[in-house]
């Protein structure tokens, strides 16, 4: 009997209810996805989960564990297609690929994320990071790339609100000075700086912020917003449910948000949204489904880790407790997407 209940209530959390009607979803919400994991059944080893020196599968570099344990960014049928059953859930239209450049392993793994994608009714952006040997002329040519591999993707996102140009995300835009050769790409792209620093996005077509930190101090985001208005820019500010990084990062010294039962994630959401911050903003970009070195996360965690690591859950958020609040972020995330 104790088995039988176990095993009706993973289901609870791992399948995401039976809706009769297509489900609502927003595509003006992104949701940052990262599709760098791996694990010695799928992969032939582990990827990213023993950062900070941990040794999987109990101890990995996140201080939250994830219901579904230690998987693999290319378990298409498995972890990859419930990632995507509960983004949807989430009420979330498009999530943005965490991408390393040509011949990545995250590259690799683009076809199978974009056709689970499909089959939920999603779209993908993209997340250009800062691979080794990164230049303005070589995100011109990977805007390129990707446009040419995978633009025949039903996944493939454009924002039919501005000319159905595709999404390209630039974390760490400020570590290269010129960035004028992406200029030409304005016309039929979509590329947004990660900065506040307005001298900084000259020839980008957005904004964004991705830190959830700053969030709570939004200074100069009613100026950014007018400014982005006045230019033809997109306005994408970044917001999330908190940040730990103690684990992946022993020593680190950057400060800790804590999620505070949800009370974060609402006061983040009610901050973008905020006339006094520039109002609604063309999307809302949110840190994060699954960066779980950075305790980002809304993909569900588990409220059972495995014990002596330390680990975090998120039992009490928005009242919820036990396997119920695993999928607490998803289910608060489906309340504001409805609203915005």
């Amino acid at each position: 009997m104790r088995i039988l209940l176990a095993v009706a209530m993973a289901l609870a959390v791992l399948t995401p209810p039976a809706t009769a009607e297509p489900v609502a979803l927003s595509e003006k919400t992104h949701i940052f996805y990262y599709p760098w994991y791996g694990n010695p059944a799928v992969s032939g080893s582990y990827r990213h989960w023993p950062q900070g020196g941990h040794q999987p599968p109990q101890d990995i570099g996140a201080d939250l564990y994830p219901t579904l344990g230690p998987y693999d960014s290319g378990d298409f049928s498995g972890a990859v297609d419930q990632h995507m059953a509960w983004i949807q859930r989430a009420g979330v239209g498009t999530l943005v690929y965490s991408w390393w450049g040509r011949g990545s392993y995250e590259d690799s793994l683009a076809p199978g994320v974009l056709a689970a994608a499909a089959k939920y009714g999603l779209k993908v952006a993209w997340h250009l990071e800062p691979y080794g040997g990164r230049t303005a002329q070589s995100t011109v040519d990977d805007v390129a790339y990707i446009n040419e591999r995978y633009g025949s993707s039903p996944a493939f996102y454009r924002d039919a609100a501005h000319g159905d140009r595709p999404a390209f995300y630039v974390f760490d835009s400020l570590s290269i000075a010129d960035w004028s050769p992406i200029e030409p790409l304005r016309a039929n792209n979509i590329v947004l700086a990660q900065t506040t620093d307005l001298s900084r996005v000259t020839h980008f077509g957005g904004i964004y912020t991705y830190d959830v930190l700053a969030t709570m101090n939004p200074v100069g985001w009613q100026g950014i917003a007018d400014y982005a208005r006045a230019n033809g820019l997109v306005w994408a500010p970044s917001i999330g449910p908190g940040y730990v990084d103690d684990r992946a990062v022993p020593g680190n010294t950057t400060p800790t948000l804590a999620r505070e039962d949800g009370r974060t994630y609402d006061t983040q959401w009610s901050t973008v949204l905020d006339p006094a911050n520039g109002g609604e903003p063309d999307w809302v970009s949110i840190t994060s489904f699954n960066e779980w070195h950075e305790g980002s996360t809304l993909e569900p965690a588990s409220s059972t880790p495995p014990s002596g690591f330390g680990y975090q859950d998120y039992e009490g958020a928005y009242g919820k407790v036990g396997a119920e609040a695993e999928t607490a972020y998803l289910d608060r995330t489906r309340h504001w997407t409805s609203q915005f």
